[in-house]
């Protein structure tokens, strides 16, 4: 699956612009998360369209790169999103960073990882149902 990373300054503003670019080309947001220093933030970005949506925001001058993550559909119940990490974390892979939202009565964890053909590996094995 593709994410979009969104780089936006710290100020007033920023994310409103890259909202409103997106809402003005019809781009469904299905889930987002934001992470910030002083100075800047990183908006990530899971939606309907990925590859244009980095094209629309690129025309709007705005610094965005689209990056490979892996979106796993959990039963909604307490434990669920331990038990699956703990086979990442068996075969020797690292979550590099994660999100999670709800979707029609099922979990949706958001990662990425060290390794990502092992990561097939290990998803393709257990039989976990990635979401699309």
């Amino acid at each position: 699956m593709k994410q979009l990373s969104i780089f936006i300054e710290n100020k007033r503003g920023t994310l409103l612009t890259v909202l409103n670019a997106l809402k003005e080309a019809g781009i469904q947001i299905i889930a987002s998360t934001i992470s910030d220093t002083q100075d800047f933030g990183i908006y990530r970005i899971i939606c309907d369209d990925a590859e244009r949506a980095f094209i629309v925001l690129k025309e709007q001058g705005i610094t965005a790169t689209l990056t490979d993550v892996f979106a796993i559909q959990l039963e909604d119940r307490p434990g669920e999103a331990a038990r699956v990490l703990a086979l990442f974390a068996e075969a020797g892979i690292s979550i590099a960073y994660m999100y999670s939202f709800l979707l029609s009565g099922k979990g949706i964890l958001v990662f990425r990882t060290s390794d990502t053909e092992r990561t097939k590996q290990v998803i393709k094995e257990k039989s976990l149902q990635e979401f699309c």
